[in-house]
């Protein structure tokens, strides 16, 4: 990263966006707490704002300099590109990715389209769109095959997640991820290792290996279970530098920056498949980006101090 703060004064006054009113509220909440706890004890001006309304209220009241954005989610939890175009259109520094990146990554389908062009890997899957009929699902569940993923296209968290082993199991599936705003997406199950790498600036931090004790990384083991396990790093050698060269790539194709993370499943044979990116990621005592920052030697004070030195940038 090109720039490095020494000055905490050089941040000006700093809002913590937090909390908004997505269906990740109250993880934001909990990351946002962390977060300003973390800056305010390396002596930065930091206030919390909870949401998208009160803070653009204080921006044109001239409170802030700049904001640090722990806002997750969509439709007004300010991680789908909506805030950054309101930022944008204030001029006032952000950090993480732009509009761009963000309304990208937030959309997994679209995500998925540009790896795709790009041969980047990630699993087959169907869009389907709100309020498909009973024959556009199972069609589409007999294109993909069984094991198969259905999920909201454009929420975080493994919210509305569920993982369908038989055709039986399918309409339920979609009952739950319907109940989340937007498509539907169903890919095939990809059965292996759940692995996660971080990105602060230009530096890819260390893969995590999320070893669950349930079936999966779902909610629960995301943000209550006490007993997911988390390896780092995820891998050795050359399989780790080829996972975080890939993760790297997906970032970059999307039109991320700052700091984010990439989600990948590493199959039986190996293989790395893209899942999704997250430009605002979790920073929770469970959180990811945490994890692996320690594994290389950043605490979580620097952690937040380097994202937020993400908001003085060059470009869009």
């Amino acid at each position: 990263m090109s720039t490095m703060i020494t000055d905490p004064a050089q941040f000006g006054r700093v809002a913590v966006a937090m909390g908004g009113s997505s269906a990740e509220r109250e993880v934001s909440l909990d990351s946002g707490r962390n977060v300003l706890a973390a800056l305010k004890a390396r002596g930065v001006d930091a206030h919390a704002i909870d949401g998208i309304p009160a803070l653009l209220d204080a921006l044109r009241a001239g409170h802030f300099a700049r904001v640090f954005n722990i806002l997750h989610g969509q439709h007004g939890g300010g991680e789908d590109g909506v805030l950054q175009g309101a930022l944008e259109s204030l001029n006032v520094p952000y950090t993480g990715s732009g509009v761009l990146g963000s309304a990208l990554s937030m959309d997994k389908v679209r995500s998925k389209r540009v790896w795709q062009s790009l041969g980047l890997p990630t699993p087959e899957f169907v869009a389907l769109p709100r309020g498909a009929g009973a024959a556009a699902v199972h069609g589409a569940a007999r294109t993909i095959g069984f094991p198969l993923i259905v999920k909201p296209a454009c929420e975080g968290s493994s919210v509305g997640v569920t993982r369908v082993f038989e055709e039986a199991q399918l309409d339920s599936a979609v009952e739950l991820a319907a109940k989340y705003p937007g498509d539907l997406l169903m890919e095939t199950l990809v059965e292996g290792d759940e692995m996660t790498v971080a990105i602060l600036g230009r530096q890819v931090l260390p893969s995590i290996h999320i070893v669950p004790r349930g079936a999966f990384y779902d909610y629960n083991a995301k943000y209550v279970a006490e007993d997911t396990r988390y390896l780092c790093p995820g891998l050795e050698g050359a399989a780790e530098d080829a996972l975080r060269a890939l993760a790297l790539q997906a970032f970059d194709a999307l039109g991320c920056h700052g700091w984010g993370r990439v989600d990948v499943m590493r199959d039986r044979q190996g293989r790395n498949w893209l899942l999704e990116a997250n430009t605002a990621p979790g920073m929770t005592s469970h959180s990811l980006v945490p994890k692996a920052a320690a594994a290389a030697g950043i605490d979580y004070q620097e952690l937040c101090w380097r994202v937020l030195e993400t908001s003085f940038r060059e470009g869009p």
